[in-house]
């Protein structure tokens, strides 16, 4: 790790009724970064317990408001710490937090301002044919509407500079968030970087998160995103 001071990143973990794997996350996260914030989305079991046992700080929502909320409620925390670089990492276990280094010391050596997980360039563990197939679909609808060409949407694994959020701010709540990044990089012509990342679909995560169903239902927010704008 080539940054002598590890206070100024921040991991930020949106998390909705994890309690079974959120201590776990934050765990392994620690054994490599020495902040880790979640912002617990209205959980209705221990997530919260869990997360602040395991060592992170802990933020609550009083009402379930969506990831892209939480995000932003663990962005503009970590801003507030005076966090220089700010990871933002899913709580279902699926990302390797041994890879946050390197991301860190990719988006340092280029001068961009975000580095994009990209699973397409890693280690894809067990990816069902249909979940690649709606991707794949996700990928096309990007780069028609945004004009930014990108190996992978929708991953949750990035590093972003303070310049970068303090710019942005997540308007959709829910999962089609992920997509805003990518307008605003777009739009405001932001240099950015895709890093390899391994994705690891448990049967927990994809049992969460990774169904097939809601990348279809991502697609359908972002298209009433924008016929409503």
């Amino acid at each position: 790790m080539s940054f002598n001071d590890l206070d100024r990143v921040w991991v930020v973990i949106a998390a909705f009724n994890e309690g079974t794997v959120i201590a776990n996350t934050v765990a392994g996260v620690l054994e490599h970064m020495k902040n880790v914030v979640v912002c617990d989305d209205c959980s209705s079991d221990a997530t919260a317990v869990a997360a602040r046992g395991a060592g992170a700080h802990v933020l609550s929502h009083p009402i379930n408001l969506g990831q892209g909320a939480a995000l932003q409620t663990g962005i503009a925390y970590a801003l507030q710490q005076n966090a220089e670089y700010i990871v933002t990492f899913d709580a279902d276990g699926q990302h390797d937090a041994r890879e946050i280094a390197p991301m860190l010391a990719a988006l340092k050596a280029s001068g961009a301002d975000a580095a994009l997980g990209s699973r397409f360039l890693g280690t894809k563990t067990n990816i069902a044919r249909s979940r690649k197939l709606v991707l794949s679909a996700a990928l096309l609808f990007t780069r028609i509407t945004s004009r930014i060409r990108l190996t992978d949407v929708h991953n949750g694994f990035r590093v972003l500079t303070r310049k970068f959020c303090q710019e942005f701010e997540f308007k959709q709540n829910r999962m089609a968030h992920a997509s805003e990044i990518l307008d605003h990089i777009a739009s405001h012509h932001v240099r950015f970087i895709e890093h390899p990342v391994t994705i690891v679909y448990t049967e927990y995560s994809i049992r969460k998160g990774q169904r097939s169903s809601n990348a279809i239902r991502i697609l359908m927010e972002l298209l009433m995103g924008r016929v409503s704008k």
